[in-house]
Order: structure tokens, then sequence, then C-alpha cells
């Protein structure tokens, strides 16, 4: 199954027997952390809680945004002493 994520072709090897490809297992697939992550699906935003219940589709265009904690601390400015 071709995708396309972020604007790339990736291919996907089906899953064996009637079992559909979804969106919850594409993102496991990734390794990605579904509480870390929002997923745009052919243009359209698909909640999380829909995802185990989304299957995708060959030629399916995703947009993935992975979101990274943390943040920035401010360091004091050294003056140099001249």
């Amino acid at each position: 199954m071709n995708l396309y994520i972020n604007g790339e072709d990736r291919v996907f090897s089906p899953a064996p027997g009637p079992a559909l490809f979804t969106l919850a297992a594409l993102i496991e697939s990734l390794a990605m952390k579904p509480d870390r992550v929002a997923v745009e699906l052919n243009r359209e935003i698909v909640p999380r809680d829909r995802w185990p219940q989304t299957p995708l589709k060959d030629g399916d265009r995703l947009e993935i945004v992975h979101f990274v904690g943390g943040g920035c601390c401010v360091l004091p400015l050294r003056h140099s002493s001249s």
C-alpha cells in the first residue's frame, strides 16, 4: 500500500488476512506516541478516538505533526570585564 506522509511516498505491507490497516496501526508502526501526534487524512483532521476505526487506503495522503515537549531556559548574559 502506498501512502503519502508529509509529502513523501511510503510503502507499507498490507496486514495479513482480512484485517484493515488503520490509522492507529500506522502511528504504532512509525513508533510515534499517540498522545503527541495530530493527524490529517486527505485534508481532514481525524480525532484520536477515531484512529482505531479509520482504515487507510492505497494513495491516502497524511500530514502527521509530532509535538515535542520541553522548553528553553533563559541563561544570564555574561558581561566581559574590560
